[in-house]
């Protein structure tokens, strides 16, 4: 009797260790390396993730996020390295940050597809960019989700506003200009000549103690609506925000349920862009090779007007202004078009500069 137990444990056990074998054979196919945080972030991690992992649920695919141990283009490769080791058909790679670590990768992994989200391979320094086949970047209009966020709160009332950008890189300088032109649009079709917009770069993407009292004095100096494109650290405006009677436009993704103060967010559809590059991918049309910038043709950004918490702009007025960037009526600066914020149109809005 006790050798038959034992021959079945045995049985058993090799049965087990022979479909952990085979699952590690199966792999991930779907892979996501995060970027600065972390991957429930609310923000460009978990837009991320959301996509491909919808898409991962819907068509039964393995996936996996991975997250370097440090904030450093080795890392990056190091985490890219794992997830080809582990099966990886296609990497999602979200953020600026990986410029330089798709540069290699592209290279070094041929049999592998990047989508590079917010930036384009080059080589660390600047001097060369480079996008092979197997890589698809992915650029948004954050210009105009700004502005459609300034045009709203203005629209809703609002003219002492403040914009706080993580650091002064591009998407978020874009989305900064875009703000004090939505502003500035709004303010002159209602025939308003004293709107305001704090402009400030806080200088990372973390929460802190000193964003919050930041964000606190801003309130009590009559800012109503502060616009953070900061990732974690619009988690501090918030705070300050619920503190002080103030509210807040949050970013990337919707983020109305992170705080009952913010009033919108100015989105980039990044689940969405995932999850449809991933679909090309499986048909077999993987649009690599090409950098492309989504914007409000092809519905690539927009406001959660499902979930805004607006009291006078409605979904019709949204409608009307979203369908002039569309067809093109609109054109809005971005982030190569004028020194810093202060050389933006200010027909109806004072742009103050905070350092």
């Amino acid at each position: 009797m006790k050798n038959f137990l034992a021959l079945i444990v045995m049985i058993l056990t090799v049965s087990i260790l022979s479909l952990s074998c085979e699952d590690n054979k199966k792999g991930y196919e779907l892979a996501l390396i995060t970027d600065v945080g972390t991957i429930d972030d609310r923000s460009f991690n978990q837009g991320s993730w959301e996509g491909l992992k919808r898409y991962a649920d819907e068509k039964g695919i393995t996936h996996k996020y991975y997250q370097p141990t440090e904030k450093t283009t080795d890392a990056y490769i190091d985490s890219i390295d794992l997830a080809v080791a582990a099966g990886a058909k296609i990497v999602v790679t979200p953020g600026f940050l990986f410029e330089p670590a798709i540069y290699k990768a592209q290279d070094t992994h041929p049999e592998v597809n990047f989508v590079l989200l917010d930036g384009s391979p080059q080589d660390g320094t600047y001097t060369d960019f480079r996008i092979e086949k197997n890589v698809y970047s992915v650029f948004y209009a954050e210009e105009q989700a700004g502005f459609l966020a300034g045009y709203g709160a203005v629209k809703d009332g609002y003219t002492n506003l403040g914009f706080m950008g993580g650091m002064a890189v591009p998407a978020v300088v874009r989305f900064g200009y875009g703000f004090v032109q939505g502003v500035n649009y709004a303010a002159k079709e209602l025939g308003i000549r004293n709107a305001k917009v704090d402009y400030n770069y806080l200088g990372g993407f973390n929460p802190s103690p000193e964003i919050q009292t930041k964000a606190a004095s801003w309130y009590r100096n009559g800012v109503q609506v502060i616009f953070v494109a900061g990732g974690g650290a619009g988690n501090s405006v918030m705070a300050a925000a619920e503190q002080n009677n103030g509210l807040v436009i949050g970013v990337d993704v919707d983020q109305s349920g992170e705080s009952s103060s913010v009033i919108t967010s100015a989105m980039k559809m990044i689940g969405e862009s995932v999850y449809n590059a991933i679909d090309e991918f499986y048909k077999g049309n993987f649009p690599g090779g090409q950098s492309v910038v989504l914007d409000a043709k092809v519905h690539g950004i927009g406001l959660p007007m499902e979930t805004s918490r607006f009291m006078q702009f409605s979904q019709e007025d949204y409608d009307n202004i979203y369908q002039k960037l569309v067809d093109g009526s609109i054109k809005v600066l971005n982030d190569t078009d004028v020194g810093d914020a202060s050389q933006l149109p200010s027909d109806s809005v004072r742009v103050n500069l905070i350092q």
